[in-house]
């Protein structure tokens, strides 16, 4: 029996470079030298004196490129037991950096959450991540794990809430909201709608609730719902005259006595809640008790979220108000996204050439060669360029969605899932706030962006889970 295990480790070690997606480790490859020529386009001096100086941010993260694929080859070289196995202590050890980082590190741009040696400087919440997404793999890898049940949804929920809480404590929450990506990681291994519906609805809830008032939110709601219960259940002319009901109530009550629209209309929508409760219950159409719970959770949390507004930092609120529209400073909070914006559409179709961008060259976008790259891919590669490296993230993601799915064990698949939705947030993100149609959030395009942390830890991420899709055909002598 043990010169059966050995053989079969044997044949499993020869194996190991032949049984590498090619296919993604070849785009991971592209990506990451494109983002190197994007970086020296972004930070290239033509009046330096040395073009190899260390002090070129291209020369810094080609060093990083170095020591990212030497990471590479020793992640690939490892036995897939150890992720599993060191799953939990790399959490541990992921919250205590985050800790440090807080409580010793180096503030940045109003972010206590960097590293700093010498001249380089490192971000904890980028290794988190990855201590983040091997927890998560291992919590929900457990053969008793059912994401459905309460007490292991509290498990999931807790390994992500607390580094996300220390995120947030060091004013970093745009990188805290990457782990929100682990939702759709939920959704694939089958959470219940009745819950993963509710978060998505508050976060909709709340950005509507900075543009509109809350009596035309509410108003919408209302015409909403009934026409979902419409839908369900049919009797056009009962949901009309229930909906005429309610809202000219709430009109006869609002110019009848000194309340205002809205409270009139909550007043008026209490009544009738407890009035369709009676009849859910009396009828047993429990069907319509779920539209209802929701109506009632808005009822409840749309006067809260100013609450909620109020506590975030004010250049975070600038940057959200910007984004949605309440405020508009192309002078000031608005400048970075405008400058890009206009790098890109100078671009074209084909672009201006490598070097050749104006707004690049002459400094007028902020942070080009870093949140901002998407900027100089597309004013010196135009839209066939920005539209190249849209489909190479894309085809990335849908090859790790692949490698989870081929997976055998929930480990993997769960740990493939993971990478892939944090890379499309990332992604969504990045390119979305460079464009105009994403808050500013200071998210790095993953594996173009300048940055040593950024990229050693994406790097590890997906090499974890080229090396866990590698062994799928060589489980003999590989158990757990």
């Amino acid at each position: 029996m043990y010169e059966y295990n050995y053989i079969s480790s044997k044949q499993y070690d020869n194996r190991l470079f032949g049984n590498v997606d090619k296919v993604a480790l070849g785009l991971y490859i592209a990506i990451v030298l494109l983002g190197l020529l994007f970086i020296t386009s972004a930070s290239y001096d033509p009046n330096a004196e040395s073009f190899f100086s260390l002090s070129h941010n291209y020369m810094k993260q080609a060093m990083w490129l170095g020591v990212s694929g030497v990471v590479a080859t020793i992640v690939l070289l490892l036995d897939r037991r150890l992720f599993h196995m060191f799953a939990t202590p790399a959490y541990i050890v992921g919250i205590g950096l985050l800790v440090a980082a807080l409580l010793f590190g180096r503030e940045v741009n109003g972010a206590k959450a960097w590293f700093e040696f010498g001249g380089f400087r490192v971000q904890p919440v980028e290794f988190a991540k990855i201590a983040t997404a091997l927890m998560m793999a291992r919590v929900m890898s457990d053969y008793s794990f059912n994401i459905n049940r309460p007490i292991d949804l509290i498990k999931i929920g807790a390994v992500i809430m607390l580094p996300f809480s220390i995120i947030v404590l060091q004013n970093d929450t745009g990188s805290g909201l990457v782990l929100a990506a682990f939702l759709f990681v939920f959704i694939r291994e089958g959470l219940s709608k009745y819950i993963y519906f509710p978060i998505i609805f508050t976060i909709v809830l709340f950005i509507t609730s900075l543009i509109f008032t809350p009596l035309t939110i509410f108003t919408a709601l209302l015409v909403l719902f009934t026409l979902y219960s419409l839908l369900r259940h049919g009797s056009l002319a009962g949901h009309v005259q229930f909906l005429c009901m309610v809202l000219l109530g709430a009109l006869l009550l609002s110019l009848l006595t000194s309340l205002d629209g809205y409270v009139a209309l909550m007043i008026v929508m209490s009544v009738a809640v407890i009035i369709l409760l009676y009849f859910v219950f009396k009828t047993h159409t429990l069907s319509l008790l779920w539209p209802i719970v929701m109506f009632v959770y808005a009822m409840i949390f749309v006067p809260a979220s100013d609450f909620l507004f109020s506590k975030l930092e004010p250049h975070q609120q600038n940057r959200i108000h910007t984004f949605v529209g309440v405020v508009d400073d192309p002078q000031n909070l608005g400048y970075n996204v405008r400058q890009s914006e206009i790098a890109i559409g100078s671009g074209g179709i084909f672009g201006k050439g490598f070097l050749e961008g104006t707004q690049n060259r002459y400094n007028f976008v902020p942070e080009k060669h870093t949140d901002f790259i998407f900027s100089v891919v597309g004013e010196e590669w135009g839209f066939m360029g920005a539209m190249t490296v849209i489909v190479l993230y894309i085809a990335l993601i849908l090859r790790l969605m692949r490698m989870g799915e081929r997976i055998k064990e929930p480990f993997g698949r769960v740990y493939c899932y993971s990478v892939a939705a944090m890379l499309l947030l990332h992604v969504c993100v990045n390119i979305g706030m460079t464009i105009g149609v994403m808050p500013v959030m200071g998210i790095p395009l993953p594996l173009m962006s300048y940055g040593g942390s950024s990229l050693l830890a994406f790097t590890i991420l997906i090499m974890i889970a080229i090396r866990l899709d590698a062994s799928t055909s060589d489980n003999d002598g590989l158990s757990l």
